[in-house]
């Protein structure tokens, strides 16, 4: 091993030397452990371009294709947009998140990053989850945190449409149906949110304010984001493996949610 006068490049020079006398045994030698010796030198190949990479290529990068690079862009943004519809929602409703005593809106941002939700509130939602859980958000009869049940759902939807994974490898796959109706189902929950009124004709969720001079339309915009992030995955996904995706019309009379 040398190190040139730079102190910066190192370099390894293998010097083999064989003597007449111990030729054979060398090759012998070097047969039975041919498998071995090109195992170590690949190994030190693709550690040396990850260490010297002046892109900071790493090991793990290297297991990923562009599209998983695609979609781990696409599923990060779709927890951050999950956990800004959460935020905003509570602040729009902070009655209900009164109706669960200890609980916070700092408490519940930490619950739907880890996925780690108390037991008080799953036997609130009657252990609902996906689909079933944004139902009964919208159910006239139900007396829990609305906004829980609601973001519970589109929490696992969104989960359940990446594979239940955070992040991609060459060899994990996509189906590009899944991320097709969770964006129509998203499409629904923003239908829910602007028609679901109680006895007294509020909404049973607030989100969108028209009324005044200044009208909130965050929320569309925001749920707006979320589905176009993943009609464009499912495009991508579609694209890749050669499927199509089976589309689906919704009109008024239908809007229902679709199991993943």
């Amino acid at each position: 091993i040398k190190r040139d006068k730079s102190g910066v490049v190192f370099q390894v020079m293998a010097i083999v030397a064989v003597k007449a006398v111990g030729r054979n045994v060398f090759v012998r030698a070097a047969s039975r452990n041919m498998g071995r010796l090109l195992g170590l030198a690949l190994l030190l190949l693709v550690c040396g371009c990850a260490s010297n990479s002046p892109n900071g290529v790493s090991l793990k990068g290297l297991a990923k294709s562009d599209i998983d690079l695609v979609a781990d862009a696409h599923r990060r943004m779709a927890t951050d947009m999950t956990a800004q519809l959460l935020v905003k929602l509570y602040k729009r409703n902070p009655r209900e998140l009164r109706r669960e005593s200890g609980i916070s809106l700092s408490l519940r941002e930490r619950q739907f990053a880890t996925q780690e939700y108390d037991a008080v509130s799953l036997r609130a939602v009657s252990g609902s989850r996906g689909i079933e859980a944004i139902r009964l958000a919208f159910d006239s009869d139900y007396s829990g945190d609305r906004v829980f049940a609601l973001m519970l759902g589109i929490s696992d939807m969104l989960h359940e449409s990446y594979g239940g994974k955070h992040e991609f490898y060459m060899f994990d796959e996509l189906d590009q149906q899944k991320l097709y109706h969770s964006a129509r189902n998203l499409e629904v929950v923003a239908w829910l949110l602007r028609s679901r009124i109680d006895a007294r004709g509020q909404p049973l969720i607030l989100s969108n304010h028209l009324e005044g001079r200044q009208a909130n339309l965050s929320f569309e915009r925001l749920l707006g984001k979320m589905i176009a992030n993943q009609d464009m995955m499912a495009v991508i996904i579609a694209g890749k493996s050669q499927r199509a995706i089976n589309t689906v019309a919704h009109s008024v009379v239908s809007m229902t949610l679709i199991p993943l």
